[in-house]
């Protein structure tokens, strides 16, 4: 599959803030970037994607590509990259003005896609950045930079907390080799056989993945496509209780070296006095076994840390149903000994409304619980967060970024919010429930478009920041991955 060439009009520039480029370019075609032959609704486009045998230069075109002016000119190189810029210069981007978005010639339809994916129209952020598609992955639902570069995506098929189910049961990975903002196709790293994987993480010379309550490994070095060598068990999490409906497990390791694990509770875990913990964190310790850092956890779905200090923070989501009791979803930082209170309790002093001790009546204790300050509404599901690498302009520099997966009926509230974050790289109070934080700017809503009521645009789900400062998103309803940068922000 070859992406269809493409035009640049001789001279254009992007209006108010990028420079002017002269002398039109011409690009060859490029390896498909959906790799399944599908767009991100399912429906099937084209045949022979990554499961092809065909290589991806076996089928170069070599005739002379057209342009705007139905003239033909010289064969543009093959895959040659763009010349270096503003990455918010590469055509399909869509650059937002305060007059609204401004969209930089480049193919109006991606295989793999359909319109609306590369369009991006709908996603509206900030005068001054831009958005970009990149790739297509069903049901991605973990996104992790790899050490070189390359991005690698989970694509699970168990099923997930309001995802499609519908993944290749595998790894892959998205390489943009040509460097034009687009997937150049998808490398099956570990494929067919991991339904349940979500965590992803590089460290220590390794590539660690789960499967299932297993959490794995194989050793990496930068650009391997695919692994060379075999794979390992790390640890296994069935030692503690688990719950089917909330498999996935997240990683990450802190900058003191520590690796921390996540475990998720259930919905229908009883508040009982004596109730062994069943969601929490829990640190790898040297004989790879598990130990528990935090506890009082339903749905912890993501996890990262901060590179700069020792600080990782956790995305939980509470009791499904229960913003009439108080309910609240957190993003909540990672400290030994901290409970946050399922199943008994909705925060700090206040069990659920009406919850009672299965075993002895009596109300909750949840004076022990820690308190929450960073919190969202039930339903609107923190579902994954990253850190601001230090690239972009005031005054998103220096936050986390969260998306906001959105209710399961009408993906209300599915948005992308960030949240400041102290010199210690904790994040400042910033909530949406009544009363809202003493400090609006705290948390600003950054993007917001896939809550228009049409469900047509999928659910932000991970998101991570590329080592060039982009931030990449994934959506695990339709599979479009998108980028999104400041205008200013470089190639390098």
């Amino acid at each position: 599959m070859r992406k269809p060439a493409f035009a640049i009009a001789a001279f254009w520039c992007l209006p108010m803030f990028l420079a002017c480029h002269g002398g039109g370019r011409t690009t060859g075609n490029h390896p498909d970037a959906s790799g399944d032959g599908s767009g991100p609704d399912g429906s099937s486009t084209v045949a022979g994607g990554a499961d092809s045998s065909e290589s991806p230069d076996s089928n170069a075109d070599t005739s002379e590509d057209a342009g705007l002016d139905g003239t033909t000119g010289p064969t543009a190189e093959l895959d040659a990259p763009p010349p270096m810029g503003p990455f918010c210069s590469l055509p399909g981007s869509v650059v937002w003005t305060a007059q609204g978005p401004t969209v930089i010639p480049g193919p109006t339809v991606i295989p793999g896609s359909d319109a609306s994916v590369p369009d991006l129209s709908w996603l509206h952020v900030p005068a001054g950045f831009c958005t970009h598609y990149f790739a297509t992955v069903k049901t991605a639902r973990q996104l992790k930079f790899a050490p070189g570069g390359d991005l690698f995506a989970a694509s699970p098929t168990q099923g997930t907390t309001g995802g499609a189910g519908d993944g290749t049961a595998g790894i892959v990975i998205l390489p943009d080799d040509d460097h034009d903002g687009y997937a150049d196709q998808n490398i099956d790293f570990l494929r067919k056989q991991l339904p349940s994987v979500q965590g992803l993480m590089f460290a220590n010379g390794y590539f660690y993945y789960q499967d299932n309550t297993t959490v794995r490994r194989v050793p990496y070095q930068a650009g391997e496509r695919p692994p060379t060598g075999a794979s390992e068990v790390v640890t296994n999490m069935s030692n503690w209780p688990q719950a089917f409906e909330h498999w996935p497990r997240v990683f990450d390791q802190a900058l003191d070296g520590t690796i921390y694990i996540t475990n998720g509770g259930s919905q229908g875990d009883p508040c009982d006095s004596t109730w062994q913990v069943r969601g929490g964190v829990f640190q790898l310790n040297a004989d790879s076994s598990t130990s528990m850092v935090a506890m009082g956890f339903r749905n912890p779905i993501a996890m990262r840390c901060e590179s700069n200090h020792n600080v990782c923070l956790v995305a939980e989501l509470a009791l499904d149903y229960s913003w009439s009791a108080a309910g609240r979803e957190k993003v909540v930082p990672l400290r030994s000994g901290d409970n946050w209170g399922y199943p008994c309790c909705a925060t700090q002093n206040t069990p659920y409304t009406g919850t009672t001790y299965k075993d002895t009546g009596a109300i909750p204790d949840c004076s022990g619980v820690t308190l929450d300050t960073d919190s969202f509404f039930i339903g609107h599901t923190p579902f994954g967060l990253d850190f601001e690498t230090g690239t972009w302009p005031a005054p998103w520099q220096g936050r986390v970024f969260v998306t906001l997966h959105g209710d399961a009926g009408g993906w209300n509230g599915a948005r992308i919010v960030a949240i400041v974050l102290d010199s210690n790289g904790m994040p400042l109070p910033a909530t949406e429930l009544d009363g809202g934080t003493s400090d609006p700017n705290n948390m600003l809503e950054f993007a917001t478009g896939w809550d228009d009521a049409t469900r047509s645009h999928g659910r932000p789900a991970p998101v991570t920041f590329a080592p060039d400062g982009r931030m990449f998103i994934g959506d695990d309803q339709r599979g479009a991955v998108i980028w999104i940068a400041p205008v200013g922000l470089m190639q390098r």
